[in-house]
């Protein structure tokens, strides 16, 4: 599966304009079955205001569907998104090229920033399919929580979509090479760069593949798109060869 990482400068509450510099970096993709966008990618990471929630059949989700629609690659990125309950969700959606829809309500709301109260927490761990791999949508704070991302044999891939500020950037390349190593799965990280009125972001989007290595990273700071290829021989051979995975501990996990 060809996967592009698309590394944004979001404008502060301007979701028309993120969406046309979205839309300008997906048209110029080739070769690509999926791209992934940050989180909150058309308003930042308005975590103390919820004003521009929109609801699923909104002008954002409208505008995924329509663009992975004529491009034939799906988009996937985080969302402010309203369904009528007192409290919206953060929630990852997905727009494949055949018109579905789905989507991940983040889990694990930043109370650090107040997140946790005005916006609602998922209930349910998510798992999606695309081209042959079954794929784990996180965003940003989930990243610190390991049993929520524990591989099951359920999936291949874990995408953490993020608005990660660089004063705790360390964190974020640490606890992704983690995952994948712990995991045996491709770690896809999404974040982004510029700033809001909170904080300062200088991206370290990365690929990394299930030894931990990194496959692309961006320079430090600069908006762009990161390519990169997952190979399904590669992971099942190297599963197969080193079974750790068969030593995990059983667990039932509620929310």
């Amino acid at each position: 599966m060809r996967a592009a990482l698309l590394q944004m400068d979001i404008e502060w509450g301007k979701p028309a304009a993120n969406r046309a510099v979205a839309g300008r970096l997906v048209r110029a993709l080739h070769d690509t079955d999926i791209a992934f966008l940050p989180e909150m990618f058309t308003t930042g990471f308005m975590a103390a205001d919820t004003a521009l929630a929109e609801p699923m059949e909104g002008p954002s989700v409208e505008w995924m569907r329509c663009t992975a629609a004529e491009t034939g690659i799906a988009l996937a990125g985080s969302l402010i998104i309203g369904d009528g309950r007192e409290r919206p969700y953060n929630r990852f959606v997905f727009a494949f090229p055949d018109g579905r829809i789905d989507w991940y309500d983040k889990r694990h709301l930043f109370s650090f920033s107040g997140e946790d109260t005005l916006y609602a927490p998922g209930c349910a761990r998510v798992v999606l399919e695309y081209k042959g791999f079954r794929i784990l949508p996180m965003v940003c704070y989930d990243l610190r929580f390991p049993v929520w991302s524990r591989a099951r044999s359920d999936y291949d891939v874990a995408v953490y979509a993020a608005s990660w500020p660089q004063a705790r950037i360390g964190a974020w390349d640490a606890l992704l090479r983690a995952r994948a190593i712990e995991n045996q799965c491709y770690v896809l990280g999404i974040n982004r760069v510029g700033s809001d009125p909170s904080a300062f972001y200088d991206g370290h989007s990365v690929a990394v593949d299930f030894f931990g290595n990194v496959m692309g990273r961006l320079a430090e700071g600069e908006a762009g798109v990161i390519r990169t290829e997952l190979d399904h021989e590669r992971l099942d051979a190297y599963r197969e060869r080193f079974r750790a995975w068969e030593d995990a501990d059983r667990f039932t996990l509620t929310v």
